[in-house]
């Protein structure tokens, strides 16, 4: 059984790891991506399965502090707008105790930037910078994080463990924390642990690392949970055999893994007949679930009734 890495992780917390642990490669648990207040993706989940994802996605990017409204696009506006709100029905999701939870956080960058500034093209805020001491980067990124725990603490003082996914995708250079590499991505990652539970006390968060390369893992005393997002160019039946076993030789062997986000899900058929020891994945918001231009509802249908996955 795997021990959650924060020694002071809650009673929940240590549960749901204890969970994932022992039903990876047994079975894989359902999980879908939401972050609008309507949560439309589990509406039609239902609709069209008539059952619901055990694991429930939610996003935090218009909890950033830094967002400048001021000229942004009308696409920026609207994802903000349409996010505000949502850890609201997280925590009621999450006292119910049936599903569990995940947190993306695209996070707007802590200074200057513009219109979607968690894109590296829309701002020169240097991530590097966070990690020297005095800088007026690393006071706004501590900043920002106090901000965070702030949401978070509800979560914690009412135990309902969380999934911590921050830093997300940081073998690329698309957001502003990878774009110095996935190296600075980790330190970054650390000092996010370090802070949240040393001194903002979030025992309830198992932290999820979600990056495929070997010279930006943090390292096994930092994550509980390995990941990787995953998009195909193009369809094809799979259970993400390949991927699985390039993100553990990249990483680690000791620790639970996971499909951070996908847009094709995983086939049925083939994971019955080769069950790879994922312990769940979650497919992207919108058009990635309400319509079929990456996957059937009937294949949706299929992999929810499976004898190997795991709804709510």
């Amino acid at each position: 059984m795997q021990n959650p890495v924060n020694k002071n992780a809650s009673k929940n917390a240590a549960a749901l790891l204890k969970f994932l642990s022992e039903t990876a490669g047994k079975k894989l648990i359902t999980g879908q991506h939401t972050q609008s207040k309507g949560m439309e993706e589990l509406t039609l989940i239902k609709e069209k399965t008539g059952k619901l994802p055990k694991l429930v996605g939610f996003e935090l990017l218009s909890y950033s502090p830094n967002i400048v409204y001021e000229g942004a696009s009308e696409a920026c506006l609207t994802e903000v707008y349409d996010n505000k709100g949502t850890l609201n029905d997280a925590f009621t999701l999450g006292l119910k105790g049936d599903a569990i939870l995940t947190f993306t956080f695209h996070w707007f960058s802590p200074l200057g930037g513009k219109d979607k500034s968690f894109f590296t093209e829309n701002t020169d805020f240097d991530a590097e910078k966070v990690l020297v001491e005095g800088t007026p980067e690393r006071n706004a990124f501590y900043s920002d994080m106090d901000y965070i725990a702030g949401e978070l603490k509800r979560f914690s003082d009412a135990d309902i463990p969380i999934l911590w996914r921050p830093f997300h995708e940081s073998e690329g250079i698309w957001f502003w924390w990878g774009a110095k590499g996935p190296d600075v991505a980790a330190e970054l990652y650390k000092l996010m642990y370090e802070h949240f539970t040393e001194h903002h006390k979030l025992n309830n968060l198992l932290w999820v690392w979600n990056c495929p390369l070997a010279e930006g893992y943090p390292g096994d005393s930092y994550v509980d949970v390995i990941s990787r997002d995953i998009y195909l160019q193009e369809y094809k039946a799979t259970n993400y055999r390949e991927e699985y076993e390039s993100l553990i030789n990249a990483t680690t062997k000791n620790k639970v893994a996971a499909i951070g986000e996908l847009g094709t899900l995983p086939d049925a058929a083939t994971l019955e007949n080769d069950m790879v020891p994922w312990a769940y994945y979650m497919t992207w918001s919108h058009e990635f679930c309400l319509t079929e231009k990456f996957n059937t509802f009937d294949s949706l249908k299929k992999l929810y009734d499976s004898e190997v996955t795991v709804t709510m």
